[in-house]
């Protein structure tokens, strides 16, 4: 039943990348994903095209990051993958994107603020940017990991969007959404400045959100 179970799992994985790349989230072979797996993660390999991936090239690594010997190069990415999932015990999947929109504000370096109230879907009143840092380092691990410490996606400067579920079709969605709202704050831009609303309000949304939807 494992091995089955991981089968899955390493599908489901390839199958969100591809998700990915045709919804234009994550052009080419950039952008990354990856799930927890028993005491480390399963994550996505570096350089290969989604198309051509098959679940043996998924990469488990241990959680001290030492990759399974004889597998694939990981993504260059994973050092943030396995500090995010420390930062957020509760996250069971991570994808990362290098979306238009989003990514246009990161290289503005400008957060996501509360715009509209649907920012609240991060998990806080604003969409956070952390730091840059050179892709692959164990810097950028740390500066993704103070952001997402009360977070659950955040925007990541002159880079992309990193966002977690609690499984992998949570955190696609998470990151669908981070983008379409970065496309609508982009849009409010181009009229004016617009008008932010404040902490009270936006407590009372993030409290209201505790109960929104089909609650388990």
């Amino acid at each position: 039943m494992a091995d089955q179970d991981e089968a899955w799992l390493r599908q489901d994985i390839i199958d969100t990348a591809l998700a990915m790349s045709r919804e234009s989230l994550s052009p080419g072979t950039s952008g990354n994903v990856s799930a927890r797996w028993k005491d480390g993660m399963l994550i996505t390999p570096t350089g290969m095209a989604y198309n051509d991936l098959i679940p043996e090239d998924i990469v488990f690594i241990e959680k001290n990051g030492e990759p399974v010997e004889g597998a694939r190069k990981p993504s260059s990415e994973w050092q943030f993958h396995l500090s995010a999932y420390g930062a957020r015990e509760e996250a069971q999947a991570i994808v990362h994107t290098h979306s238009r929109y989003a990514t246009a504000l990161a290289c503005c370096r400008r957060r996501i603020p509360a715009f509209h109230y649907m920012v609240a879907v991060a998990g806080g009143k604003d969409i956070p940017l952390a730091d840059y840092a050179t892709f692959g380092t164990a810097e950028l691990a740390d500066n993704v990991t103070e952001t997402l410490k009360d977070r659950r996606a955040c925007l990541m400067a002159n880079h992309g969007v990193i966002a977690c579920g609690a499984n992998l079709a949570a955190a696609l969605d998470l990151a669908r959404e981070v983008e379409t709202l970065a496309a609508q704050y982009l849009a409010a831009l181009q009229v004016g400045e617009p008008h932010i609303l404040d902490d009270a309000e936006m407590s009372r949304v993030l409290e209201r959100f505790k109960t929104y939807g089909q609650q388990r």
